[in-house]
């Protein structure tokens, strides 16, 4: 059977010719192939180390199994998808709602290993029924205001949780991190978050030095003196050992929160198989529900010992795009490397103690490029917003999703936020849609524009 785990030698091993590339099924000379492995894991560390901070979870851990995750998916795929999986922060809003519900770390793994189950089934459904299936039950005007409401549920997160703790260093982290994502090029841009966390720790060490502690909410919401950067813990912390695992605890309140992270991990996996296929020259829409369940079972994994859920990362899809290789070869070596970090407690303590002034500088832009992610789909997808059809759910779930809006039902149970949001755009499109005159319904749920991820027989046509 094969794994996808043999490579030939792309040219001398060195260089690749101009205009070529490395194929998936192609690798450079180890010790290149090794140095890009770690670019990659550069390329993942902003979001990898933010992720898991602000869910509440072992970083060392998240490292850990973001390695095992991206096996996992290399394996599924047999190299045919050169693609690194880590924390998703499609997942951080949830977390955050349900720990102010009073949730544990076990509760948001339970809740996260349930969206992995969801995931895992939604693939196996598109290796079944083709990618047809996803457009008809999540248009491009659902997916898109379920992930602006994820995001922006966040917007609270920020002003009271991390902002207050060191409004000023959070400013000058959100105005460097905002001029590195746009200013900068290349590969560097790529790491715009990463330069943002490392410019936000010295500032916070400056300001130590400079004017003592500060006077302010602390990580518990406590109004204290303390020090803006507390290095204490790295230094007691172990040079090698394992990180903390824990398992799940279930609760329907969570899942309900959880459950709607489903479709922007569909629409993730969807876009970056089809932006790794454009770029590699080979289609790839038939590992389109391969990928998606892949992504699923890894999450799965991930979440059981303590982890967070895992998606493919666009960071490291733009370091392939600006060295030109793609080889699947780089994508192993990451993974080992990511192996080796989880294994180093101290690595995990330096994590753990980014300033909570510098996280509510990073995200601030972090938050909103999420939510805007949402506005992306809708103008990749030319959605017409003028259509009441498509504005009427969208307006209502979004607007319920960010203002936390509650539907009380019993004492016990109620929806809220993003999973309440998230069911009044579904079920509010589909059933407006049953009722909506023809003029309103021009565009069929089962359009060409996906029709080309169910084979290379039936191409949309050009437009």
């Amino acid at each position: 059977m094969d794994l996808g785990v043999r490579w030939t030698l792309h040219g001398d091993g060195r260089t690749p010719a101009p205009g070529a590339v490395v194929r998936p099924d192609e690798r450079l000379s180890w010790p290149r192939t090794f140095g890009l492995g770690a670019q990659h894991v550069v390329a993942m560390f902003g979001a990898s180390f933010v992720a898991p901070v602000l869910m509440g979870l072992d970083p060392n851990l998240a490292i850990m199994m973001s390695g095992v995750a991206t096996v996992i998916f290399l394996l599924s795929t047999r190299g045919r998808v050169p693609s690194y999986l880590g924390c998703s922060l499609s997942f951080v809003g949830v977390a955050a709602v349900i720990r102010a519900q009073g949730g544990t770390s076990a509760t948001v793994t339970g809740a996260c290993f349930v969206v992995g189950v969801a995931l895992f089934l939604v693939g196996l459904a598109v290796q079944r029924f083709g990618a047809r299936i996803i457009h008809a039950a999540m248009p491009p005007i659902v997916t898109g205001a379920v992930v602006m409401l994820i995001g922006f549920n966040l917007a609270p997160v920020t002003a009271s949780t991390y902002w207050p703790q060191d409004q000023w260093t959070a400013l000058l982290t959100m105005l460097v991190t905002g001029a590195a994502v746009v200013c900068l090029r290349g590969f560097w841009s790529r790491i715009a978050i990463f330069l943002g966390l490392l410019f936000g720790y010295a500032v916070s060490w400056a300001f130590d030095r400079i004017f003592g502690r500060i006077h302010a909410v602390d990580a518990s919401g406590k109004v204290t003196d303390h020090w803006r950067l507390d290095l204490s813990g790295v230094g007691k912390a172990d040079w090698i050992g394992l990180p903390s695992f824990h398992g799940p605890s279930f609760q329907w309140s969570a899942i309900l929160v959880a459950l709607p992270v489903v479709i922007a991990l569909v629409a993730e996996n969807a876009g970056h198989v089809k932006a790794v296929g454009e770029m590699t020259g080979d289609p790839l829409d038939d590992e389109l529900g391969t990928a998606i369940s892949a992504d699923g079972a890894a999450s799965m994994l991930s979440t059981v010992v303590g982890g967070p859920p895992n998606t493919t990362y666009s960071e490291n899809i733009g370091v392939m795009a600006a060295t030109r290789v793609y080889s699947t070869a780089a994508y192993w070596a990451a993974a080992g490397f990511a192996l080796l970090f989880g294994l180093c407690p101290k690595f995990g303590a330096v994590v753990a103690a980014i300033p909570g002034g510098v996280l509510g500088g990073i995200t601030v832009i972090l938050y909103g490029m999420i939510g805007l992610l949402g506005a992306q789909i809708w103008l990749n997808a030319r959605v017409d917003l003028r259509n009441p059809l498509n504005l009427v759910p969208a307006a209502a779930g979004i607007i319920i999703g960010i203002g936390g809006v509650t539907l009380k039902f019993t004492d016990n149970f109620s929806l809220n936020g993003i999973a309440l949001g998230t069911i009044v755009v579904i079920t509010g499109y589909h059933a407006l849609r049953a009722m909506a005159p023809a003029h309103l319904r021009q565009e069929p749920l089962l359009d060409s524009g996906t029709s080309a991820y169910d084979g290379p027989g039936d191409q949309p046509a050009s437009s």
